[in-house]
């Protein structure tokens, strides 16, 4: 792994002149399939699809970023807006998977893992390092539908965010920080669709942001993160497996809990439905990795059939 920064002056950043690195990953990356999974929905304001291009916003201690990713070839362009385009820089090799470590993980205990696996070499594990931006996304999506939730992310980040640097396909915003989620009125969150239970938890856990956050990224186990985070009031185990997974890229979280997932995890490893017991005695020959099976699931794209409509978001607002 190498990465290479281009020569430039130290605020170059601050007058809007871009950063360039070019990041040279130990082993293949698929840029879409691995970064690309942190967006939030087709509209969210944090990440965008710009054909082979991904741009991404960062918040940093010196200040907004935006940062594009590119492939050429075995390389990743990376190039960086901003005052915080160093450290956007620097998120590169993590983000793309580079702390990733696939060893002991075995393929053929299954055939179409082992098959997707052989075909889809250039899969990582994103790792983003930010735990409040992956808990208060997380904390959003909690009992509602992926369109119910997206919508209110969007709304509420480009609304009380900070307008991202540099050529951006679109607006883009950075996430708020922790004091701005904790700012956020009572009716702004009514405005958006997200109830009570959910606003007050991001609430909650914004007053204890940097806390929480110390001690997930030193906890050496899943169960010591779990044990963080559902130290919090209004986090399970399903939120914490999804902080887990954006902000550490976890290789073994599994989001016990989801509508979906073990229904699909069980399609696809058997044919037929299963719960979310069914799910883990599934996963079981994969201690360690599951969260990386997983995710050869969805990119096998094998899917159960729909047996009937989707669940239409209901609109609490007027109430």
């Amino acid at each position: 792994m190498t990465l290479t920064a281009d020569a430039g002056a130290a605020d170059a950043a601050s007058r809007g002149t871009p950063r360039e690195t070019v990041y040279r990953p130990a082993a293949p990356v698929d840029l879409r399939a691995t970064v690309g999974m942190l967006r939030r929905g087709p509209g969210d304001p944090t990440m965008v699809f710009d054909g082979p291009v991904i741009w991404r916003t960062l918040r940093t201690p010196l200040g907004p970023a935006a940062l594009a990713l590119r492939a050429r070839g075995a390389e990743i362009i990376a190039t960086a807006w901003g005052d915080g385009a160093e450290h956007a820089l620097d998120s590169v090799p993590e983000l793309c998977g580079a702390n990733d470590d696939p060893t002991g993980f075995d393929p053929s205990h299954h055939p179409l893992i082992a098959d997707v696996a052989r075909r889809s070499v250039g899969i990582r594990l994103a790792r983003t390092g930010v735990v409040f931006d992956a808990l208060a996304c997380a904390i959003i999506e909690q009992k509602v539908t992926g369109l119910e939730a997206f919508r209110a992310w969007r709304q509420l980040v480009t609304k009380f965010g900070e307008r991202a640097p540099g050529p951006t396909p679109r607006p883009m915003y950075t996430a708020p920080t922790a004091a701005q989620w904790r700012r956020i009125p009572s009716w702004d969150w009514h405005r958006v669709a997200v109830q009570p239970p959910q606003s007050k938890t991001v609430v909650r856990a914004a007053e204890r942001a940097e806390s929480v956050s110390r001690a997930l990224l030193a906890a050496p186990t899943g169960e010591e993160r779990d044990r963080v985070l559902t130290s919090l009031p209004g986090i399970g185990i399903w939120t914490s497996a999804e902080t887990r997974i954006r902000a550490l890229g976890d290789p073994d979280a599994v989001s016990v809990g989801d509508y979906h997932l073990a229904h699909q995890v069980g399609y696809a490893l058997t044919g037929h439905r299963t719960d979310d017991d069914g799910m883990l005695e599934l996963l079981a020959p994969w201690a360690g990795h599951r969260q990386r099976v997983i995710r050869l699931i969805f990119a096998s794209r094998v899917s159960e059939p729909r047996r009937g409509p989707r669940l239409s978001p209901e609109d609490h607002r007027s109430r």
